[in-house]
């Protein structure tokens, strides 16, 4: 009987290995996302819609914000990597300066999908607008509205590949349509307090070219609101000058809408759609194993900009 027992309860034991191994949930899949700057609200658009993206889809989900610093933005890529996740999306990086970061997670086999970022050959492609396009949108719309001749001072980023690629090719804009004067010029640091330097270097440039301003281009929203704001503060009226960006989100359609606003239009980038599509992406080459050819070809995936002003903002307003 004894014999009997320890073989019925050996029996038992093994079933219930057999059937925890069968019935224990698979681990699930891990992804890091860094955004660079989450006190910008397009980079915090693509994180928080990557994170929304991959939390639909049951996945595990680590969110770093490097709060503007390449240090700190660098060792979040190395400290995801040595947590082996999974992938790595990576908002607004600079993957020049990170590329030795880069390379250990293409070594790690951690596949990695940057969002506004530029290309780079270590990781899987970058997803974009098409900068070229938003910059022209917003250099034309300008330059209609002016008739194509007047003065406009330029609040620049050169710190960001979108804003850079935008202020190249209003620079090519404008050397087709020399009735058209840049006659001041800021370029923001990269700095914590951007918006107090956005201002300081305004306030300078329309102090020297007090009444011969007709048109102001900002490299991205966030610093056409600072303009706006110091421009409605010193009784300026909309059209006087005409103010267009390039970004989009509720705060810059809210403007567009308020007649008491300065800022006429800007180009909206979709950046939730870009997150949402990087975490898709790796997905289907990370989970469903389909061939990267088959989801992306070439080192970018490009997404459409649409320009808004008063005639159909409205529109963007029911969002």
């Amino acid at each position: 009987m004894r014999l009997k027992s320890i073989t019925a309860a050996a029996v038992i034991l093994m079933a219930t290995v057999v059937a925890g191994s069968l019935f224990t949930p698979a681990r699930a899949f891990e992804l890091g996302i860094v955004a660079f700057q989450m006190s910008s609200e397009t980079h915090a658009r693509v994180a928080n819609a990557a994170k929304a993206a991959a939390e639909a889809k049951g996945w595990k989900v680590t969110l770093l914000n490097s709060a503007g610093a390449m240090p700190e933005h660098a060792a979040q890529i190395e400290n995801l990597i040595q947590a082996k996740v999974d992938a790595i999306v990576i908002a607004m990086g600079k993957p020049v300066e990170t590329d030795a970061q880069l390379a250990e997670a293409k070594k790690a086999g951690i596949p990695v999908v940057t969002v506004a970022s530029g290309g780079s050959q270590q990781t899987l492609f970058d997803v974009q607008a098409n900068e070229y396009q938003v910059g022209a949108q917003a250099a034309l719309y300008l330059l209609g509205q002016l008739g194509y001749q007047g003065n406009i001072v330029t609040e620049r980023f050169d710190g960001n590949v979108a804003t850079r690629i935008r202020g190249r090719v209003l620079d090519a804009v404008l050397a087709e349509n020399q009735a058209v004067k840049v006659v001041g010029t800021h370029s923001m640091a990269r700095t914590a307090s951007w918006r107090d330097d956005v201002r300081g270097g305004m306030e300078a440039l329309l102090l020297k070219n007090q009444g011969k301003i007709d048109g102001i281009w900002a490299s991205f929203d966030g610093q056409a609101f600072v303009i706006d704001d110091l421009l409605s503060q010193q009784g300026a009226k909309r059209g006087k000058p005409v103010l267009v960006s390039a970004d989009g989100g509720p705060e810059a359609f809210r403007r567009i809408a308020d007649k008491e606003s300065l800022l006429m239009a800007t180009v909206v980038v979709p950046f939730e759609d870009m997150g949402r599509f990087a975490v898709d992406a790796i997905e289907r080459i990370a989970v469903k194993k389909e061939p990267k050819d088959k989801v992306v070809k070439g080192p970018y995936h490009f997404m459409d900009a649409v320009l808004v002003d008063e005639s159909n903002v409205a529109e963007y307003l029911k969002h």
